[in-house]
């Protein structure tokens, strides 16, 4: 019987998950190949969420989808572990041991072997080096770190609400980064603290939860239009969230941030979200070459630089663009079109046929702001050049996104019981996490 052909996947995120579930449904299903997808964590919620999450206006656990039972569905192997060597000569990688909470062996180190590697794995926020951003920041990289977030804030607004000084009964939260995610997680903070009283903490109002943003650049969203960056600060003043522009942070401390020039920025929850960087690991990954943020250099057919067989996508590779200088923008977009075309070359390559050329297209870019607002661009087709979009048009074409992920993972038809569960939890639950 002749060996199938086995595609390891390493990192469920957007485009990893949507590329091991479109194999799976494509030759896993008909037993013409064998896909194992890797990834550290045993479930899966879209990046673009984890704001919401830690704001505690997303119920996470319905959101979450399981890699075990998703492969089971799709056709595909699940192996749970962290990669911490690759050996190109043997063409395996190996796995770190997995232990409990109470430092008990769970799994052993493993090794897989592949014919064909694809890493997707992501990539985390950039503290830049700066003095005490890990010891005193929140960053919203994983699950596990808006959970604690949101778990943080509330308790924070509950220590204070019983507070008689009106001063230390004020909560200030101050987020480092004006990017997507940092104006995101602002609105998203300014909507749970309107619910605050609805829900029994009446002794905290909206107007004691300071909200700021501290930009090192000159505006808000700096890698946007200046379109879309001058009416997110429209919205973002109308709702009460300060944002402080060509302001750079020094050092962080318990307190708070000290700024360029020494000027003290008070803040009780500090969020940094500025910068983007691939994990560190793959700056030793047997030799595979990087750039100065750690991302895996590719060619414009995913492949590493040294290795053909062996692929990059998503915001752990340097993709460049047509032009030669820029790269591919580190967005959930770019991981999804990615992992369109890698389909069709890893598909291919069954038949000898030749890699498929990756074009980024860019579709505009969208900004939420919370519940029922949004802003943004949109390109292509649909209006022939760009086109600006705001309120809830813009949010509901914001909304789609996700849902175009679910259907890239799960079809139409789960998609849609999906949707109707959404809305029933909707009604059913409340507004936002009150635990």
């Amino acid at each position: 019987m002749q060996k199938r052909h086995h595609f390891v996947i390493v990192g469920g995120g957007a485009g990893g998950l949507e590329l091991a579930a479109k194999l799976g449904n494509k030759l896993g299903k008909k037993n013409k190949a064998r896909i194992t997808l890797v990834d550290a964590s045993l479930t899966h919620v879209w990046k673009p969420l984890l704001h919401e999450v830690a704001a505690g206006s997303l119920n996470y656990e319905s959101s979450q989808v399981n890699y075990r039972a998703h492969a089971q569905r799709h056709h595909y192997e699940f192996q749970w572990g962290k990669l911490c060597r690759l050996r190109r000569d043997k063409k395996d990688i190996i796995l770190a041991p997995s232990y409990d909470e109470k430092g008990e062996l769970l799994l052993p180190e493993r090794t897989v072997s592949y014919d064909s590697l694809v890493l997707a794995v992501g990539s985390s926020v950039n503290d830049f080096d700066t003095p005490g951003a890990q010891a005193h920041c929140l960053f919203l990289d994983s699950l596990e770190q808006a959970k604690s977030f949101q778990s943080q804030m509330l308790n924070t607004l509950l220590r204070k609400q019983f507070q008689k000084d009106e001063a230390v009964k004020t909560v200030h939260i101050a987020i480092v980064g004006a990017g997507a995610t940092g104006v995101e997680l602002a609105a998203e903070l300014r909507h749970a603290s309107q619910q605050m009283a609805v829900y029994g903490l009446h002794k905290i109002n909206e107007s004691q939860v300071k909200i700021s943003l501290i930009e090192a650049a000159d505006r808000a969203l700096p890698a946007l239009p200046e379109r879309i960056s001058a009416a997110a600060i429209q919205q973002l003043d109308a709702m009460n969230i300060k944002v402080r522009v060509s302001s750079s942070v020094k050092e962080v401390k318990e307190e708070g941030f000290v700024l360029v020039g020494d000027e003290f920025f008070q803040a009780d929850l500090k969020v940094w979200a500025a910068g983007v960087k691939a994990p560190a690991f793959l700056n030793n990954l047997n030799g595979l070459p990087t750039n100065h943020i750690n991302q895996l250099k590719v060619t414009s057919t995913l492949q590493t630089t040294i290795d053909d067989s062996i692929f990059a996508l998503g915001d752990c590779a340097e993709c460049l663009q047509q032009d030669g200088k820029s790269a591919v923008p580190p967005r959930a977009q770019a991981a999804h079109q990615q992992a369109a075309v890698l389909f069709k070359t890893l598909t291919g390559l069954l038949k000898g046929h030749a890699p498929v050329a990756f074009v980024y297209k860019d579709h505009g870019s969208l900004i939420s702001f919370s519940q029922d607002a949004a802003i943004g661009t949109l390109m292509g087709n649909l209006f022939g050049k760009s086109r600006f979009i705001e309120g809830r048009i813009a949010r509901l074409v914001y909304i789609s996104l996700y849902r175009m992920h679910q259907m890239a993972i799960h079809g139409l038809f789960r998609t849609g019981l999906i949707w109707l569960n959404d809305r029933i939890l909707k009604v059913v639950h409340p507004k936002i996490k009150l635990h």
